[in-house]
């Protein structure tokens, strides 16, 4: 009875497992089948590398949302990072337990705060800061603040688990060779860390280039190419989700082509980091 159990236990995950991989090869196949023929009617180059988007004259070039979702996207990791990353080391080595009890659930709950809801806050707060100090209010910046504010709970979540899993011997160790507190912490249980921290960076730098809500209502969604971080651009998936609605024809194949640009730079990047993770673990 025990191995019957075991087998269907087994057949039942692996048809799961086989769910997951069909909605992905259907996912892939959707987009590509009505991606590459938009494409090849506009034009490879013209399509990737063109700077004007004006579909009522069946123009479609989306180099300056590539370039805006790039801006948008490191900006947030460069901001959101190393606010993760400390904030995790202070929750897992620095915290006091009664200060930790309050923190924990605050982070978790960034986690589970709608997007939105984000976009209300920076809408509200962040775009009318953002205009006094730099006189400009929808802008790359204010978006890269935003979206660095929506990854910390991934970033801190990730990396403190990785954190408390490393080996309690490296910190042991460092101490016993007469390391302090901190040194034992940033030298030799960090590094060790690396591998989850990583993962963190990777699963933020996902969460930042498919936002779309939050980031539509503070990018200023001007379909040109940025000149600095102060003026307003409109990214890749802020670009389908404020046209779609209404796209007909070549116009909403061309929407479709611009999701397959999207899942191909994400695919690209987290191809990347498995190779430096590969080349870093050789």
């Amino acid at each position: 009875m025990t191995k019957i159990k075991e087998a269907m236990m087994r057949a039942v995950f692996a048809l799961l497992a086989s769910v997951s991989a069909l909605c992905v090869v259907l996912i892939c196949v959707f987009l590509f089948a009505n991606g590459i023929p938009a494409m090849t009617k506009i034009g490879v180059p013209d399509f990737l590398l063109g700077t004007t988007w004006r579909p009522g004259n069946d123009i479609y070039g989306i180099f300056p949302m590539i370039l805006a979702s790039i801006y948008v996207s490191a900006g947030a990791m460069i901001i959101g990072v190393p606010l993760g990353i400390l904030c995790a080391v202070y929750l897992a080595y620095f915290c006091p337990k009664k200060v930790y009890r309050v923190l924990k659930p605050m982070t978790e709950l960034l986690s589970g705060v709608p997007s939105i809801v984000y976009g209300f806050f920076a809408l509200v707060v962040l775009v009318p800061a953002m205009r006094v100090l730099f006189g400009a209010g929808k802008s790359l910046l204010t978006a890269c603040i935003l979206l660095g504010i929506m990854i910390l709970p991934t970033i801190i979540s990730v990396t403190e688990s990785a954190l408390l899993a490393a080996p309690k011997t490296y910190y042991e160790g460092a101490l016993a060779l007469g390391a302090s507190h901190e040194q034992s912490v940033f030298r030799a249980v960090l590094p060790a860390a690396k591998s989850g921290i990583s993962a963190a960076i990777m699963l933020g730098i996902g969460r930042a280039i498919g936002e779309t809500t939050a980031v539509a209502m503070v990018v200023g969604n001007q379909p040109v190419v940025p000149g600095s971080l102060l003026q307003g651009a409109r990214t890749l998936t802020t670009n389908i989700v404020l046209e779609m609605g209404y796209a007909a024809g070549l116009h909403r194949e061309a929407l479709i082509a611009t999701a397959v640009v999207l899942f191909v730079l994400v695919l690209l990047i987290n191809l990347s980091f498995s190779l430096f993770k590969r080349r870093d673990q050789a």
